[in-house]
């Protein structure tokens, strides 16, 4: 199975064409004011103008209104929507693109299983309302709405498409990936999709620099996914 990659929070030329060299499936775009990620419509416009017909442009959209959301989607030539707030589910549809919809989910203390069961039972609650989206993509919870280099119980995702499993959609696994853990992600989970931010961020001082990726680590992170994708899967 080759597993497909998307890299997000680009916002510069060179980023982008480290991405496409590296040989990622899809990029993403973040339209959320708030984020150190985001991108003016311009910038947006000149860096898919740079992508080539099989790379995806995926837009990040949080509570934004709908007209809002068509409106950029058509200027800048977006193939994808990514709904990564609080949308309903019906805000997610007549969108006139595939909508992939972010589920969050909550980080637990560590071996508190009532805690585990509660969280994968609002999980499976959540497939079934956007049962209608293209994609779910599963993310942490975190008040940036997504890019916090955060990871979650796998497991959550492990139980809730063993009991509620998507009927149209794919789904998408993010959350503090990096080049050295998205090969067990993969292994144990049979993601079909991976979707990495600051884990390939330029770092400064041991820090990520937002906004900022880094060449070699987003090379170090496809080879990691394509190394995996040759490795016996386990079944969910």
């Amino acid at each position: 199975m080759r597993t497909r990659i998307k890299v997000c929070g680009l916002t510069r030329e060179a980023d982008l064409d480290a991405a496409v060299e590296a040989g990622v499936d899809a990029i993403g775009l973040v339209f959320y004011d708030k984020s150190p990620r985001a991108v003016s419509i311009d910038t947006a416009q000149r860096l898919v103008r740079r992508l080539p017909a099989w790379v995806a442009a995926v837009g990040l959209f949080v509570n934004s209104p709908r007209d809002e959301v068509r409106r950029i989607a058509d200027s800048v030539g977006l193939s994808h929507l990514q709904l990564h707030g609080d949308e309903t589910p019906e805000e997610c549809l007549g969108l006139g693109r595939p909508v992939v919809k972010a589920v969050r989910i909550r980080n637990l203390a560590k071996g508190d299983r009532g805690a585990l069961s509660a969280e994968t039972r609002r999980v499976e609650g959540l497939l079934d309302q956007y049962s209608a989206c293209q994609a779910i993509l599963f993310d942490s919870d975190s008040q940036g709405f997504g890019g916090s280099g955060q990871s979650f119980d796998w497991r959550i995702v492990q139980e809730a498409l063993a009991n509620a499993p998507l009927r149209r959609a794919t789904w998408v696994l993010s959350g503090g990936l990096e080049s050295g853990s998205v090969a067990r992600a993969i292994a144990e989970l049979s993601a079909p999709c991976v979707d990495v931010s600051s884990g390939v961020e330029r770092l400064e001082a041991g820090l990520v620099v937002k906004g900022q990726k880094d060449a070699d680590r987003i090379k170090a992170f496809v080879s990691a996914v394509r190394a995996a994708d040759q490795l016996p899967l386990r079944e969910i």
